[in-house]
């Protein structure tokens, strides 16, 4: 009997595994799966709050643990608490570390893509459509910053260590006497340089500089724009008609590009002066801005703030715009500004518009942490379109004429950065094409389209000014 009992409760007991097999089999099968995440949304979820909305923008840096496949997934998988990089493994799966380190490889080709390994070994580049030629007009600056040209086909450039130089065609180069006192520290001096639109009627010549006076014992210095005339080499009838305030300590981001539209209205841009948290958002300063005046320097009767105490101001929340020009179909104003790490920007300046910096950038700081987690917002402008890694681009134009067939309407950008001319197709104001052109030529500062329909490009290190001569 007592066999029997016991022979019936290992059945049992066997039945029962057998049903706590099934179970669990069933609880396994009906467990819900591991979801990864997208790179993409690991990266806004758990990156943006520390490396900035755009990832693209994120690389573009100095990378003290290493930039490889293996040392980024070091990095995330265990991370730097003591420099305040978490770790990472206890939340994200081994697969998707693995794609958020591919998604970071991915993007620093954007910044690879701008290293050009060799030095032009001629003066013959090719470009889509076009040979071009560099013919040597002036050597010998600092910095040739501003260029203009006369109606007698000679040129006037700027050198931002404060020196205004006349060229002639036989490329002989001699200083203008008598222009204003410059403040040439840092990116400050003697900027740009244009002519008024009927130049050979009145003889007006507009120059943008950094003006400095003492204040408190402290040398303190801003944007000013100044008119006068060329006699005899020597700058006469000078009248300011604008200086940009309040004067700050800082040596940067004065703007200072200048460019009239077809109505005769004078445009010209101020920098935020390194003071983005102060200046650019408000209109009770003239920083981080675009401006508009007349030719003799009063006040529009149409301007958007004219009824404040900077009644110039034309547009506001801008960064450092340093390229400015009208565009000659529509009558625009078109304008690029650096961006900090990444951002730069092309826009086309509208009347009273905020165009965002820094509540809206598409750019992080330089030390690496965002200025912004937001790339947009109602009420402020979008760029017609944005650089990442910046370019740092520097002067502004648009070609026109027949000189460049391959080229015309074409946007002229110089970038200091990386040392070429970026060439930009526009269509119906959106930007459908670029190509790099003049790579390694040098630190592009300026380009301009000349009176005889040529265009000139001025760099740095060595201080140079080249026609572009189609071949």
């Amino acid at each position: 009997m007592a066999e029997k009992y016991q022979a019936m409760f290992k059945k049992i007991s066997f039945i029962g595994l057998i049903a706590m097999a099934a179970l669990s089999t069933m609880s396994l099968t009906n467990a819900p799966a591991v979801t990864e995440e997208p790179a993409e949304v690991n990266y806004t979820k758990y990156c943006a709050s520390c490396h900035g909305e755009k990832v693209e923008a994120f690389v573009d840096r100095k990378w003290k643990h290493g930039d490889k496949k293996s040392d980024i997934l070091n990095s995330i998988t265990h991370g730097y608490p003591d420099a305040g990089m978490p770790t990472w493994k206890e939340v994200l799966t081994p697969k998707e570390i693995e794609k958020l380190a591919d998604l970071i490889v991915e993007n620093l080709a954007g910044v690879e893509q701008y290293k050009f390994a060799n030095k032009p070994t001629s003066n013959i580049f090719k470009s889509d459509g076009m040979t071009i030629v560099l013919d040597t007009i002036a050597t010998g600056f600092d910095s040739p910053w501003g260029f203009t040209q006369l109606p007698s086909n000679d040129y006037l450039i700027t050198d931002r260590a404060g020196v205004l130089y006349l060229v002639d065609q036989k490329r002989n180069k001699t200083a203008i006497k008598g222009t204003p006192e410059v403040y040439a520290q840092g990116q400050g001096g003697l900027l740009d340089v244009t002519l008024h639109p009927q130049y050979e009627q009145n003889g007006w010549i507009y120059l943008s500089y950094s003006k400095f006076k003492m204040e408190d014992g402290a040398k303190v210095n801003t944007t000013a724009i100044v008119r006068g005339k060329i006699k005899d080499n020597n700058w006469v009838e000078a009248q300011e008609i604008f200086e940009a305030k309040p004067y700050t300590k800082t040596s940067f981001h004065y703007g200072s590009r200048i460019t009239f539209d077809k109505k005769g209205h004078l445009f010209f841009s101020v920098g935020e002066r390194g003071m983005e948290k102060v200046f650019p958002q408000s209109l009770d300063n003239d920083n981080g801005k675009i401006h508009r005046l007349n030719d003799d320097g009063t006040v529009p009767a149409d301007n958007p703030f004219k009824n404040t105490d900077h009644p110039s101001i034309y547009s506001y929340g801008q960064r450092n715009p340093q390229g400015l020009t009208t565009n000659p179909w529509t009558d625009d104003i078109w304008e690029t500004e650096h961006g900090p790490r990444g951002g730069d920007e092309i826009n086309i300046i509208k009347a009273g518009k905020n165009y965002g910096w820094p509540v809206i950038t598409y750019g992080i700081n330089y030390d690496g942490k965002p200025i912004s987690a937001i790339s947009k917002k109602d009420g402020m402008e979008q760029p017609i379109s944005y650089f990442i890694p910046s370019i740092a681009p520097s002067g502004l134009t648009f070609v026109t004429g027949d000189k460049y067939p391959a080229w015309k309407g074409n946007l002229m950008i110089g970038s200091l950065r990386f040392n070429y001319l970026n060439r930009v197709e526009v269509k119906n104001n959106k930007v459908v094409k670029q190509e790099k052109v003049l790579l390694n030529v040098g630190r592009m500062r300026n380009v301009k389209q000349g009176r005889d329909g040529y265009l000139y490009v001025g760099v740095e290190s060595p201080g140079m000014v080249f026609r572009l001569r189609p071949q």
